[in-house]
């Protein structure tokens, strides 16, 4: 007899504060899997569940296949919709046409990719080669070696070359959907219009004072921004460039002069990045946002310290990533400009998107709390404090050696071949 599903608290997945956490959504198990692997014609009785991620916005799973190994995903359909996940494969697939290695995605057998089942709704892919090797680590994290910073940087630029010219307006704000308000001329204006239309994020908002925090936090650092993100070229990006969505393996070229030296290198020797997972925030922003995003998410030890200012920062990881970047794809002026006076504001949208799912969509009033007064509010108050003016000045400088004048072409890299 087969054993009971697991129930959602079975499985802990990262919270909010940085602890592993209790999941909201229960567990994909062995019978589920089989239903829905059978709408892709991969039914088999001997699909079995090996590892259940510890994201925490939707149940997903490695699964043991006789035909390999396949990653299959449930996301509730109030946060993402079949049309939502098509628009996010079909973003992959003008990727991988590119040469970027994101995963196949597999297709039904009726058609389409994504799979709508009552409440949920379910996607399978096939893993991207190479190692999770931050499988186990939370999304707010630094990276453990500065030369995974220069990989993550140097992929994150030839995405955004492969992105180029892909067609088609962007996705309409939703639940951990990226946006660009904070490009907006007017940024409360913005943030109007976005709460106008989302009604969740409104009641959300109608218990806190939103208007005074961004009046206080917020739109005194807009105007730098302001003043350059017109000249921004639009550009679908990945939105949520972290880590724990990369998969890696060891360099060509760090391979090859550990065999020339008769040995087989160390664990720690280079590596660059052999896949990129994760599209749920992609949206049309700007290359400079995904860059924004990808410093924010690394740089500032969010997790680490708990008062405002204590945060710790890694600027040789900064570093690393942006000369990452620019050696494959160089920032024009507006760019420059533009990345320390986004980089303050590049989590807004983000951390609205997480209020409205906390408090609309799985009732957590505790991380709405968090999302609101930390994410919100308190990441950009970060900025303000010396800590934050610091790594301001550091990025600046970082931006003022490598810029258009210190770099006049690309080197024009390839990714990793498969």
């Amino acid at each position: 007899m087969a054993a009971d599903p697991p129930a959602p608290g079975d499985v802990l997945v990262h919270g909010m504060d940085g602890r592993l956490a209790p999941g909201d959504w229960p567990p994909l198990d062995d019978r589920e899997v089989r239903r829905v692997l059978d709408r892709y014609a991969l039914g088999d009785p001997s699909i079995a569940v090996t590892w259940h991620s510890p994201r925490p916005f939707s149940a997903a799973a490695v699964v043991d296949h006789p035909e390999g190994r396949l990653f299959v995903k449930r996301h509730h359909r109030r946060v993402r919709t079949r049309a939502g996940l098509t628009a996010e494969h079909r973003f992959m697939a003008h990727l991988r046409r590119g040469g970027v290695p994101v995963p196949d995605v597999l297709t039904l057998a009726s058609g389409g990719t994504a799979l709508a089942l009552g409440d949920w709704t379910y996607e399978v892919h096939r893993p991207p080669p190479g190692e999770d090797l931050y499988r186990r680590r939370m999304s707010w994290e630094p990276f453990t070696e500065v030369h995974h910073a220069r990989a993550a940087g140097t992929a994150l630029a030839r995405l955004h070359r492969a992105a180029e010219g892909y067609p088609g307006p962007g996705r309409p704000p939703g639940v951990l959907v990226a946006c660009w308000v904070s490009g907006a001329p007017d940024l409360m204006a913005a943030l109007e219009g976005l709460v106008a239309a989302r009604p969740a994020l409104a009641r959300a908002l109608s218990r806190r004072p939103w208007r005074r925090d961004v009046a206080r936090a917020l739109l005194p650092l807009h105007p730098a921004l302001a003043a350059v993100a017109g000249d921004l070229r639009p550009l679908w990006t990945h939105n949520d460039w972290h880590a724990s969505n990369l998969f890696w393996r060891r360099a060509a070229r760090a391979a090859g002069a550990a065999g020339a030296a008769g040995g087989t290198g160390s664990a720690g020797g280079a590596v660059e990045v052999s896949g990129v997972i994760d599209f749920g925030s992609c949206n049309r922003t700007t290359a400079v946002y995904d860059l924004a995003t990808a410093l924010e998410r690394h740089v500032v030890g969010w997790l680490q310290g708990g008062t405002e200012g204590s945060h710790p920062v890694h600027l040789d990881q900064m570093r690393a990533l942006v000369e990452g970047y620019q050696s494959e794809r160089p920032l024009d002026r507006a760019e420059t400009a533009a990345l320390p006076a986004l980089l303050p504001l590049v989590h807004l949208e983000q951390a609205l998107s997480e209020l409205e799912y906390f408090e609309a969509v799985v009732g957590s009033s505790g991380n709405a709390d968090l999302a609101y007064g930390a994410f919100f509010v308190g990441h950009a108050a970060w900025f303000a404090t010396p800590g934050g003016r610091s790594l301001l000045e550091e990025l600046r400088d970082a931006l003022a050696a490598g810029g258009p004048e210190g770099r006049a072409t690309m080197r024009g890299g390839q990714w990793p071949r498969t």
